[in-house]
């Protein structure tokens, strides 16, 4: 590992899916409340999966924030090291990012430029089939103990964080300035809106018909011509 290590902070997840926006809510908050040394890089990883590649390789130390099956009670939060980062996002995936984030982690690996150092620092999420909603109380009081978690973990490897006098206003953001997480949480429209599972107004209408056939209809569709550019 180099003298000034490369570090980079990762959260993963889907915002749009209840608790599976963990990892971009909290490595957001540690944004805004704490700077860092221009070697540390903070980024919302999202479910971008494999276009997460080249940042990992060029990682020696690689901190991940997201929200992991552990089989535990909703709301606990459980780290894992080292080797054992992709066992832990391969045990149960809740989401097909997971997937993509171990190939990620698996091609680095084969290629020689795996992060010398891994923390994953996981929540067990409470609600996730819940689209358009937001973090359950239990996982949202969970950010600031993680956010704890990996400034100790680097402060022990040297790499040292300030406070910010005052947190980053919303629109100083890593990600979208329209998904910061007040904002989104106050523009979510209620159940009656906009149903959280499917709504019903749409799928019990006389002019929505899904697909007799959804195989021979996507074989169809691609067999025919490409248009010309």
């Amino acid at each position: 590992m180099a003298d000034t290590p490369s570090v980079l902070i990762l959260g993963i997840g889907n915002l749009l899916w209840a608790d599976e926006g963990f990892g971009v809510r909290a490595v957001e908050e540690l944004h805004r409340g704490w700077s860092f040394p221009d070697n540390v890089r903070l980024m919302d990883g999202g479910t971008q999966g494999i276009y997460l590649v080249q940042h990992i390789r060029e990682a020696d130390i690689l901190v991940v924030f997201d929200a992991v099956d552990f089989g535990l009670a909703p709301g606990s939060l459980k780290l894992a090291e080292g080797d054992e980062v992709p066992k832990f996002l391969g045990v149960k995936k809740i989401s097909l990012h997971q997937t993509g984030f171990q190939e990620v982690l698996a091609m680095a690996e084969m290629l020689g430029d795996a992060p010398a150092e891994q923390l994953l620092i996981g929540v067990q999420p409470v609600e996730l089939d819940d689209y358009g909603g937001s973090l359950r109380p239990e996982v949202k009081a969970q950010i600031a103990p993680a956010i704890e978690v990996a400034l100790d973990y680097l402060a022990r490897r040297g790499i040292t964080a300030r406070r910010r006098a005052q947190p980053l206003d919303d629109d100083i953001t890593i990600a979208s300035s329209e998904m910061s997480l007040a904002r989104y949480e106050a523009g979510r429209p209620d159940a009656a809106a906009a149903l959280r599972q499917g709504d019903a107004r749409v799928l019990t209408a006389e002019g929505w018909r899904g697909p007799e056939d959804f195989e021979a209809e996507i074989d169809q569709l691609l067999s025919q011509p490409a248009r010309p550019r």
